[in-house]
């Protein structure tokens, strides 16, 4: 059972995230780089009091998750149907939040998809329903629109300096008879797509994390290391991350000499190209209904 105090973190967490993904739907526009949106959006959340519980996330068109830019990222937004992500946390305790941007005009019945599957799932949510029947929800919901969930990716629970962790919430009906229980704190985000419903990895990760720390030898490494572990623990980072107390040389070559304990989160690509949409929200379970955190007022 959560706290009052880490309630009341994960409550703030939700309100700065809530800002954060205001602001950086304020600045999307086509043609601004998508590094510029990135910093700015990290820039809000600092001066909001909070921190990142996993590096700013946007993902274009058929890229469902885990862009991240790059330190000289030259990507420049365009047409796209595009995906923000952010992640807050205040003490450790963790708020994600969601929305996605048709700047192509072509896609809004798409983005209409994952929201309301997102919005009806969140007044059917209460303890006792069955991650099967919130799955089951999102996936008519978003068949009913024409376009397939992705079943390979899902909602989770959230913790103390853990992001994903606890019950998975799936986007489809699995049969899954586990049911929500008062006291959890739950991000729930439906995934909708023009394509088959299946992501795969694809392209080099922006995004990392250390499961487990070990000892190193090399001096400056052993300096990221303890950085990393002191700023973030287990929660994900990327090179932008690390800059400017460390060099992007010293960063490269640090991450390379990790490789035996670094986790990798490398994009995740619609399977058949197709277009994806996504909503999210993290909520509170009382007991009788989901009470939403990501949101200026929570």
């Amino acid at each position: 059972m959560i706290t009052k105090e880490g309630l009341a973190d994960h409550r703030m967490a939700g309100r700065i995230t809530a800002q954060a993904l205001e602001h950086g739907r304020k600045l999307i526009r086509k043609d601004i780089p998508l590094l510029e949106v990135t910093e700015k959006v990290e820039q809000k959340i600092a001066q909001l009091g909070g921190k990142l519980a996993f590096p700013v996330n946007m993902s274009c068109d058929s890229i469902a998750a885990h862009y991240a830019a790059a330190p000289n990222d030259a990507s420049i937004v365009k047409n796209h149907v595009l995906k923000l992500d952010v992640g807050v946390h205040i003490n450790g305790f963790v708020a994600d939040s969601a929305i996605t941007i048709d700047l192509s005009g072509e896609n809004s019945d798409l983005v209409k998809a994952s929201r309301e599957a997102l919005n009806k799932a969140i007044k059917e949510i209460k303890p006792g329903i069955k991650l099967g029947e919130i799955g089951a929800c999102v996936e008519e919901t978003i068949t009913g629109r024409g376009f397939q969930p992705i079943r390979n990716l899902s909602g989770h629970e959230v913790g103390q300096y853990i992001v994903h962790t606890g019950i998975s919430i799936p986007n489809y009906a699995n049969g899954e008879k586990t049911e929500i229980e008062e006291g959890m704190i739950i991000a729930v985000e439906p995934f909708a797509t023009t394509g088959v419903g299946l992501i795969k990895e694809q392209g080099s990760p922006e995004i990392f994390s250390i499961p487990v720390y070990k000892p190193v030898r090399i001096g400056f490494v052993r300096e990221i290391v303890t950085y990393l572990e002191t700023n973030y623990k287990h929660m994900p980072f990327s090179k932008r991350s690390l800059m400017p107390a460390f060099s992007l040389a010293q960063i490269n070559y640090a991450l390379s000499s990790l490789k035996p304990i670094l986790r990798e989160y490398a994009p995740l690509v619609e399977q058949k190209g197709g277009f994806v949409s996504q909503a999210e929200h993290t909520m509170y379970i009382t007991a009788d209904k989901a009470v939403v955190l990501t949101k200026e007022d929570a």
